[in-house]
């Protein structure tokens, strides 16, 4: 597949939590390919652990980390004032090495984004909090990074805009544990994926089945409406998907009642557990890799030889053109 051409040109084995989106030139998500004009793809973070600590490879921490920093400058992944700062002094740390007033002036720290709104005074506070990593090492500024960021209430969170039964607005979360439901940007609900017995769709409707509560004698069934029909089966798979990774030991077929008026897809690719058994079996020096500093353009042959790749690396995460061009 396109993503296991792209982990192995990166070089990365923890391959699982690992995904492509595509989008057409109007930059919306699309799901058949038609090889014809130019067609845009992410390589995104799809299952964010929720340990980072437990991925066996400083390189998959380093792919994490960019995804992170593009969570949080796109706004997917709010943070406060001082955890912007200690977050962007880790990504400093991790691309430039220790604080040097001598080398790299007053004002290196500009050219990086660390927020949606950048001030002066979240530069400020990253260069002082910089002079405090000295001697930290990259891999180190990345698992500190990783340490602080998975502890954002955001984080790994899949956002679904949605209706209730009222018709309020409110968005449907999906992660690593449950089902999360805000409104308002406050969290109103959750639901653990132990609880839920059951989630379906039909048309435009989204429906979860929960378990009855220790004092309660009924299942109950709760219903919430999506804009359109594809956006209720994106939000059914990506349940399905999270799931499947996070619960499962092995990705077999679901209990017939847990995929009921849908389609008959089912996550087949590894779970969580059968990733960290691999993960653990992993044999090799560690992989040499360049970490980014602001934007680097490079040209490379697909493994086929037959199209290009155009990998942009920046210092948010990797994305890529796809030239429907052959190589001569």
């Amino acid at each position: 597949t396109s993503c296991k051409k792209i982990c192995e040109h990166l070089n990365l084995l923890e391959k699982d939590y690992f995904g492509l989106t595509y989008r057409d030139m109007e930059n919306q998500k699309v799901k058949l390919i038609i090889y014809c004009g130019a067609w845009h793809f992410s390589f995104n973070v799809k299952f964010y652990p929720p340990d980072p600590a437990q991925l066996s490879e400083d390189i998959t921490r380093y792919y994490l980390c960019l995804q992170l920093r593009d969570d949080i400058v796109s706004g997917r992944l709010p943070c406060s004032f001082v955890t912007l700062a200690l977050l962007g002094s880790y990504t400093v740390q991790s691309e430039l090495g220790d604080y040097d007033l001598d080398e790299y002036g007053s004002d290196y720290v500009s050219e990086f984004r660390f927020a949606p709104n950048h001030t002066k005074e979240l530069e400020d506070k990253v260069i002082e909090l910089h002079k405090s990593h000295r001697g930290m090492t990259p891999a180190e500024a990345e698992m500190h990074f990783l340490e602080n960021a998975k502890k954002l209430s955001m984080y790994g969170v899949d956002l679904h805009h949605a209706k209730d039964s009222e018709g309020v607005e409110i968005m449907l979360g999906v992660c690593a544990s449950g089902l999360l439901i805000y409104r308002d940007r406050l969290r109103i609900n959750r639901f653990a994926w132990p609880k839920v017995l059951k989630i379906s769709y039909k048309r435009n409707n989204f429906y979860i089945k929960i378990r009855p509560g220790e004092f309660e004698q009924f299942e109950s069934t709760i219903g919430f409406k999506l804009p359109n029909h594809r956006a209720a089966k994106r939000l059914w798979k990506v349940c399905v998907e999270h799931h499947t990774f996070f619960r499962l030991l092995l990705p077999e077929a679901p209990p017939k009642k847990f995929l009921t008026l849908g389609s008959k897809f089912r996550y087949s690719g590894r779970t969580q557990a059968q990733t960290r058994r691999a993960s653990a079996l992993i044999d090799r020096p560690a992989p040499y890799f360049e970490r980014s500093s602001s934007k680097r353009y490079t040209m490379s042959r697909s493994l086929d030889g037959g199209k290009i790749f155009l990998i942009i690396l920046t210092w948010n995460f990797v994305s890529f053109s796809f030239l429907n061009k052959t190589l001569h």
